[in-house]
């Protein structure tokens, strides 16, 4: 097969195990063909979006594909909807794929696959794309919820970069006990803890338990008329993160509205730094989504203005 060109560095999504399995299977596709370690870059959405891209080669997994990546010796793997036609650089693209199954279709080819991985990957395809129905789609979250338990870099240094290490952890007791006991509880929470944004989206605390989870049980059990129900946690450096969730495509409009992005069902945004915490995250998001009543509400009146025509009115 045809070697993609050697890459200075390998950039990917922090923040979930898409990112994380693709990128460490792309290192392995690189020590293979030039027998050298390329070093990863992950970054959340917003630091990605911010980030100024000077190198002259580099492979990309888990962001969607824009302008911005259209580069002489650049390749990009993605499965997010996007709708730049690549010019200049490699797009590896299918919506109905994950990254990580892409990426590893490739290192399939090059003679990299083995029982270990191809189970990774079935279990990270099932996790990223929330196929519910699955036998295995249980554990596989208990997969991914171990890289927004304990962070891309610390699970990383953990398996020494190795992604064979990760099958049957021994963490995956500690996801497997926290899903038995925390979920549930989590879950009679939230279901009482739903606030209106607007009219179509709801906001839904979540106290404890897999936020993704509960939320989705929330959507497909109608607990709510919201059809987009949206969590939010805030980070160390104060930002706060939204994750929209919905059943017939309506979350990815609201994050584009939000400039965020994702999948039709599950995506996500950062809101402005100006919005520290919760409650004002909460009356932001208001505003936002409710764009007419918030003109009719700072409108004048029209008797207000009748009385101010009067004679004698100042």
């Amino acid at each position: 097969m045809e070697k993609w060109p050697k890459p200075v560095v390998i950039f990917t999504h922090e923040s979930d195990l898409d990112g994380f399995l693709s990128s460490l299977l792309l290192q392995k596709l690189a020590e293979s063909w030039f027998e050298e370690t390329i070093p990863i870059e992950a970054y959340q959405n917003d630091a990605w979006q911010k980030r100024t891209l000077t190198e002259k080669a580099a492979w990309v997994s888990d962001f969607a594909f824009d302008s911005r990546m259209d580069r002489p010796n650049w390749v990009v793997i993605d499965h997010h909807p996007t709708g730049t036609t690549p010019r200049n650089a490699r797009l590896i693209h299918h919506t109905r794929e994950c990254s990580c199954s892409l990426v590893y279709q490739v290192c399939q080819q090059a003679g990299l696959a083995n029982p270990v991985l191809d189970r990774l990957v079935a279990l990270c395809r099932l996790a990223d794309l929330f196929e519910q129905d699955h036998a295995d789609f249980t554990v596989a979250n208990d997969y991914a919820n171990l890289v927004k338990t304990y962070q891309f870099w610390n699970l990383c240094t953990l398996i020494e970069g190795n992604p064979e290490r990760l099958l049957n952890h021994p963490l995956l007791e500690v996801m497997a006990v926290k899903r038995r006991v925390e979920d549930p509880l989590g879950l009679e929470w939230s279901r009482k803890n739903i606030v209106q944004l607007s009219p179509a989206v709801g906001f839904v605390e979540v106290l404890l338990g897999s936020a993704n989870l509960i939320v989705n049980q929330l959507l497909k059990e109608r607990a709510c008329p919201h059809t987009v129900l949206l969590s939010m946690f805030r980070r160390g450096n104060g930002t706060i993160v939204v994750s929209l969730r919905s059943l017939n495509g309506e979350a990815l409009k609201i994050a584009e509205l939000l400039h965020g992005g994702g999948h039709p069902n599950a995506c996500g945004a950062v809101l402005p730094r100006s919005v520290q915490s919760i409650p004002d995250a909460i009356a932001y998001l208001r505003k936002i989504l409710n764009p007419t009543s918030v003109l009719a509400s700072s409108a004048p009146d029209l008797d207000d203005i009748l009385d101010e025509l009067k004679p004698g009115s100042s």
